[in-house]
Parts: structure tokens; C-alpha cells; sequence
């Protein structure tokens, strides 16, 4: 006589409604991720609450979350790679790629994609790629090879190279956390290793086969030396960004009128100005416009061409008297990209106050392979966007310590690095992985041990690492982790496990594993792959116990078919690199579909033949 179906409980009913409405929360973003985390949680300590309800989840758990080991981990590995950021270990690898690669377009995809996936092996796949994006524009710039076949198997490496330790990606540093308590067992720091290097290879022989059919752009273009980032942007982005000159007549109708109502009224970006000795780069906006005097203007043809006839201005054929202020050493055009999780994110250019706050004049904003120049500081930011600016050299080094902004221009004068840090935040790194290879210490204590080297040998200052924490990320895995917690101990997970195998009928382990992989796959699409890694855990392991499966596999097939994020730009690290790469969604859909597939099969298969 077979075993009777379980009953839904009370308490699993309660606990599959926070679950739906988390699910719900995350697909309609009505709110933030983190904002959605924190008001499942508190929702779910009110329920704890409830008469008869008994056993669900004890209040001092509820809140768990934000000292477990996972969340520590992952606060660590922000840190260190903060530290190797700031000691200039980037750059270094552009050099050395650049030697390595020539010019052609497979090796540098192969050197570029293989080095961004092993750094990702230690750090967040999206700092990776957010570090590696001005190295693979140098390199782009300087090869002739187009940034859109190569940003994209950058990034999507980035995410591959997740799955080649245990601290590679935030779904596999929590995946020992969700397994306490559990007979599934722990994974060490290198268990996951030979599936992530069979993962990263996939995926560098798919763009190697056949990123020549499925990439846009062409493999090489034609660079002239003196081309600079004008020709660039005016080719690439339809941006002209030349700087000219004109002078301003004391008969002029502009004379008196602010700088910041002429910019908008024209759409045309005042980055100079002199008035009777009086120079000014990047001049308020609430200035006004004086006469004689000189101004250096960026304007799409069309519109300085208005801007000159209707304000009788004199246009020059070069810069005379600004010159000097405007020279490549310093100043210039440069492209900065907004990551996903900036602060900036919705807020317009007006709001930021860029030109004042930053130093920028913001000349367009490309988005989904369009510029947008018109109404541009009222436009609100998204992620992905890159900005056309122009700014002083020291402003955009100034901005390259800030989280929210990507600076993808590299080739401009700035100081050097001490290279000494560079031996040092390596060397912290290192002890680190030491500590958790050859030594019984708790991952979270040997990774905050290399994190806080650091910083007390200098590499970073105190204040770097709090800007190098992700505390929305933070936020979202100790919001979310109660409620993995629950959905086990209420039963939720085993009624759900049980009522899929029902279903399913006689399918054999690897079925079912695979089952799993393509739900973790479409949660991670439409959800974080952090709160659908920590919703489905649960159900993996009661699956694989029902069905006579291996339950740490179960688990492990979740954590890493989450990172299976390649068909639309949701992932941090796809919305990353869709402006500067010129994609669209459809190039996800082409390119990240062949993608999807084969990562299911090699990862299922592999896990099936290795473990």
C-alpha cells in the first residue's frame, strides 16, 4: 500500500502564502529586492506569532540571517576584492593580456574570458566584470576588435566563473548555511572546482565555435592611430563630442541668460568658458552668459549650427583661448556605465547635479544601442546606461573610488598606483585561501581575516570597505534566509517535494535533478538568483530524500544552475555590459538561449558521471 500524500499544515500553508507573495514581490518589483526581503521577513515574525501556531521558526532565528556565516563570507570577499581593486591588479592584467593576445580576436577572447572567470572565482562575478570592463575597452581600442564581441563572453564567463569554488558566487557561499542541520553534508572550498572548469571551458568553446555567427559587430576594425574617443563615440554611438569654440559678441541676445536654460533650450553641453580673464571649466549652470567672452561648446552639428545663428555667435575653426584648459592632459570625453546596484539608479541627472556634484557634463546617455540626448537631465538613469561626459582627468579619478559609477575609460592621466599594495592586497588574498585550504578555521573567519589585512596594512582604508559592501545584497540574504528556514520546518518543502513526485511519476534521479535545474533556471530569470537559490534548497533536498537521490548533489544542482542566467539582461552582470557592448535584448535571446541549454546538459550530466 503506498504512503498517503501529507496533509498542508496551518503553519505550511502560512508558509507557502509568504513564499508566493515573496515570489510575487520579486517578478512585479512593486519594491526593491531588499525592501522585499525585509517585508517578507517581518511578516513572517508576525506570524510566528500567531495562536497555534507552534515550531515554525524560534524568534531569535528571525533575524539570523544577518550574522550567519554566509552573509560574512560574502561581506569579506566584497572587501578583498575592493583591495585588489584599488592596488591596481587590473591594469596590470590588461598589459599582460594585451602582450599575450596580439590582435587577434579568439586569443583575446580566450585570455580576456579565461582570466575574468578565474577572478570571479574569489570575488562577485559582477565586481569582476565591473573591474575587467575598462580592461577589456583598453584592449578593444587598441586591437581593433569590437567591444561587442567581447564584452559578452566576458560577462558571461564572469558568471560561469562563479562556479569554480565555493565562494565564487553568493548561491554557493550560502549553499553549506541552508545545508546545516540537514544529512546532506558540507562542501569544501574546491568540491565544486571540476564542475566549474568544465562550465567555464563550455562556454569558451561555444563562443569560440560560434561567436563569429551569433556576435554583432565585426571581428576586426580598421584603428587609426590619431581615431581617438571623438571618432569612437561619433561612430559607434552617434555622439559627436568634439569640443568648439565660439565667441559670444556684446550684441548677442544670450547675454545675460543663465548657462544651464541655453544648454537645454539648444540641447547643446558649455564645458568652458573666459570672461575678462576669468576661465572656468565646467561652469555653473546658473551662470550667466557674459560678453565678449569665449565659450567651448559640445553640440550635435544640427544644433550648435541653431545655437550659433540664434545667439550671433562667431564659431571658430579650433580652440584659440581655451586651449589650454581643455587639453587632452587635462580633460576629455569619457564613458562611464551605471551598474545595477547603484544608488543612482532612477534618479535624473538633474537630481544627481552631476556637473556640480561630480564634475560632469553629461553629453548623452546610451541606452539599448540608442543615444538620448533630448530632455537628457530629465531622463532617469537605469542600470546598464552608459554616460557620455565630459570632465576633468582628476574629477573621473575621483570617480573611480565611487561604487555607483563604472568608469570605462582608461587611457587618461592619473597617478600611479603604489605598486608595494599591489604585493600586499595579494598577499592577504592568498593567506586567506591558505586559511581555508590547509586549516580547519570557519570559511567566514578566514576570508574577514585577509579582508581585515588589508585594511589594516593599508590597501584600503576603512571607509573604502564600507563603500565595498553590497549591504543591499546583505540585506536581501538575511531577509530571505528566515525564510528558507521556515518553509523546511513547517513542512512546506516535503509536502511540495512529495506532490511533484506525484506528479511526475517514475522518472529516474537524474529526471528529476534536471527538473530542479530548469525550475532554478526560470526563478533565476524572473527573481534574484540568491532568493530563488534559498526558496528551492529546501525542496531539492526533500526531493532527492523521497526519490532516493543524493541530497547534497540535489542542492548543489540549485546553487549552481541559479548562475544559469543568460537569456535576458536580469542577471547584475548582463545589465552590466548591455550598454557598453551596444546589445539589445534580442542579442541575450540569440546568443544566451544555445547558452542555457548547454549549461544544463554539462552541468547535469557532469554532476551525474563526476560526484
Amino acid at each position: 500500500m503506498e504512503a498517503a500524500l501529507p496533509e498542508l499544515t496551518i503553519e505550511a500553508a502560512l508558509v507557502l502564502a509568504l513564499l508566493g507573495f515573496a515570489v510575487f514581490l520579486f517578478v512585479t518589483e512593486l519594491v526593491r529586492v531588499d525592501v522585499a526581503a525585509l517585508v517578507v521577513m517581518t511578516l513572517l515574525g508576525l506570524v510566528i506569532y500567531l495562536p497555534g501556531i507552534e515550531g515554525l521558526l524560534e524568534p531569535k532565528l528571525l533575524f539570523s540571517g544577518l550574522s550567519s556565516n554566509a552573509v560574512v563570507s560574502i561581506i569579506a570577499v566584497m572587501i578583498i576584492g575592493r583591495g585588489l581593486d584599488k592596488t591596481g591588479v587590473m591594469e596590470q592584467l590588461a598589459g599582460l593580456i594585451f602582450r599575450l593576445g596580439g590582435r587577434t580576436e579568439r586569443r583575446v577572447t580566450t585570455l580576456v574570458s579565461s582570466t575574468v572567470a578565474v577572478i570571479s572565482s574569489f570575488m562577485q562575478n559582477v565586481g569582476a566584470a565591473a573591474l575587467f570592463l575598462p580592461v577589456v575597452s583598453k584592449i578593444s581600442s587598441q586591437t581593433g576588435v569590437s567591444m561587442s564581441r567581447l564584452v559578452m563572453p566576458m560577462g558571461f564567463c564572469a558568471i560561469l566563473g562563479g562556479t569554480l569554488t565555493m565562494v565564487g558566487s553568493s548561491p554557493l557561499i550560502m549553499l553549506n548555511d541552508l545545508l546545516a542541520g540537514t544529512d546532506a553534508g558540507h562542501f569544501d572550498l574546491f568540491d565544486v572546482t571540476p564542475l566549474g572548469v568544465v562550465l567555464v571551458a563550455t562556454g569558451l568553446l561555444y563562443f569560440l565555435l560560434f561567436g563569429r555567427y551569433l556576435l554583432k559587430g565585426e571581428a576586426e576594425q580598421p584603428v587609426s592611430r590619431g581615431a581617438g574617443t571623438v571618432r569612437y563615440l561619433r561612430r559607434v554611438h552617434g555622439v559627436d563630442a568634439a569640443v568648439r569654440e565660439v565667441e559670444v559678441p556684446t550684441e548677442s541676445p544670450f547675454v545675460d541668460q543663465d548657462i544651464g536654460q541655453l544648454q537645454n533650450r539648444y540641447n547643446v553641453r558649455i564645458v568652458a568658458s573666459r570672461y575678462a580673464n576669468k576661465l572656468l571649466v565646467s561652469p555653473p549652470l546658473r551662470a550667466p552668459i557674459a560678453a565678449p567672452a569665449t565659450l567651448a561648446v559640445i553640440a550635435q552639428r544640427d544644433n550648435l549650427r541653431e545655437f550659433v545663428e540664434e545667439g550671433g555667435l562667431v564659431l571658430r575653426p579650433k580652440l584659440k583661448e581655451l586651449r589650454h584648459l581643455l587639453a587632452r592632459s587635462i580633460a576629455g570625453v569619457a564613458q562611464i556605465v551605471i551598474p545595477p546596484e547603484s544608488s543612482v539608479v532612477g534618479k535624473t541627472p538633474r537630481d544627481l547635479r552631476l556637473r556640480m556634484t561630480y564634475g560632469l557634463s553629461l553629453l548623452s546617455v546610451v541606452r539599448a544601442n540608442k543615444a538620448i540626448t533630448d530632455e537628457l537631465v530629465d531622463t532617469p538613469l537605469e542600470a546598464g546606461d552608459t554616460m557620455i561626459c565630459h570632465t576633468r582627468w582628476e574629477h573621473l579619478a575621483e570617480l573611480e573610488e565611487d561604487r555607483d559609477f563604472v568608469v570605462v575609460t582608461t587611457n587618461y592621466p592619473r597617478e600611479e598606483r603604489h605598486p608595494y599594495k599591489v604585493v600586499l592586497a595579494v598577499s592577504f588574498l592568498l593567506l586567506s585561501l591558505s586559511l581555508v585550504l590547509f586549516t580547519s578555521i570557519a570559511l567566514p573567519i578566514a576570508l574577514m581575516t585577509g579582508a581585515v589585512g588589508m585594511i589594516v596594512a593599508g590597501v584600503l582604508s576603512m571607509d573604502d570597505a564600507y563603500r565595498a559592501v553590497s549591504w543591499k545584497t546583505v540585506f536581501l540574504l538575511a531577509g530571505l534566509l528566515p525564510l528558507g528556514l521556515a518553509v523546511d520546518n513547517s513542512g512546506a518543502a516535503n509536502y511540495i517535494a512529495l506532490h511533484l513526485l506525484e506528479e511526475v511519476g517514475d522518472l529516474p534521479v537524474w529526471g528529476l535533478q534536471l527538473i530542479v535545474a530548469v525550475l532554478a533556471t526560470v526563478f533565476s530569470l524572473v527573481m534574484s538568483n540568491v532568493g530563488a537559490t534559498i526558496l528551492l534548497v529546501p525542496i531539492a533536498v526533500n526531493l532527492a530524500i523521497s526519490s532516493g537521490g543524493d541530497p547534497a548533489i540535489f542542492a548543489l544542482t540549485v546553487a549552481v544552475a541559479t548562475s544559469n542566467s543568460f537569456i535576458l539582461p536580469t542577471h547584475q552582470v548582463n545589465a552590466l555590459v548591455m550598454g557598453p557592448g551596444n546589445y539589445k535584448v534580442g542579442d541575450f535571446v540569440r546568443v544566451g538561449t544555445p547558452m542555457t541549454v548547454l549549461f544544463l546538459v554539462v552541468s547535469i550530466a557532469f554532476m551525474n558521471w563526476f560526484y
